[in-house]
């Protein structure tokens, strides 16, 4: 009902979270850590090298449900480039990006997106109770650089009384931040930070 006020870019490989998914690719599973489940992948030429790559999401998981929810690092994204060899090997960490399976207030789970294309891809939320926000992240590729740079972030909220009324505001750089690599990108402390 409210997809139109969710701004995702329409990129050719996406795979939502689906614990049920057949499709999870086997090279994926040696980067599957004890007690964490793959949440998302999606592939792509992450790094216009004209080879198949992935950034993916894992989950760390309760080893008792008792224990407190994990909220700090709950979901890891990782970027897996394709060597010459035809092995993945881990090049990029963020444990930030993604939201917590708890961190979307009344509405539950924030994390709604991960998508990719060659050189960029973008992670994105939905959440909220009586005031509904979303936001999504986009990172390319820097070849200058070799890293994956914050190049625009999409935020929005309405409150569901109106939701015809929406908030929308979007940020890029330089104006309202530098250069982020998506190791050090921290989706509360990202305007005004990074080298312009």
């Amino acid at each position: 009902m409210f997809n139109y006020l969710i701004p995702i870019l329409l990129l050719p490989t996406l795979c939502l979270a689906n614990d049920e998914n057949p499709d999870v690719p086997a090279e994926l599973r040696n980067f599957v850590e004890a007690n964490t489940s793959l949440l998302a992948h999606a592939g792509a030429d992450l790094n216009g090298d004209s080879l198949s790559d992935y950034v993916f999401i894992l989950e760390r998981q309760k080893t008792n449900d008792a224990d407190p929810d994990i909220e700090t690092g709950q979901r890891p994204l990782k970027i897996a480039l394709r060597q010459p060899d035809n092995s993945l090997k881990i090049v990029k960490t963020n444990d930030n990006i993604v939201f917590c399976s708890t961190c979307g207030g009344v509405f539950g789970d924030p994390f709604a997106e991960l998508s990719a294309s060659t050189k960029s891809f973008s992670v994105s939320h939905y959440g909220g109770g009586n005031w509904r926000w979303t936001n999504n992240f986009q990172f390319n590729y820097s070849r200058r650089d070799d890293t994956w740079q914050l190049v625009r972030v999409e935020e929005s909220s309405f409150h569901t009384s109106d939701p015809e009324t929406v908030k929308s505001a979007s940020y890029k750089p330089p104006k309202d931040f530098g250069k982020i690599d998506i190791a050090d990108f921290d989706p509360e402390n990202y305007k005004g930070s990074g080298e312009k």
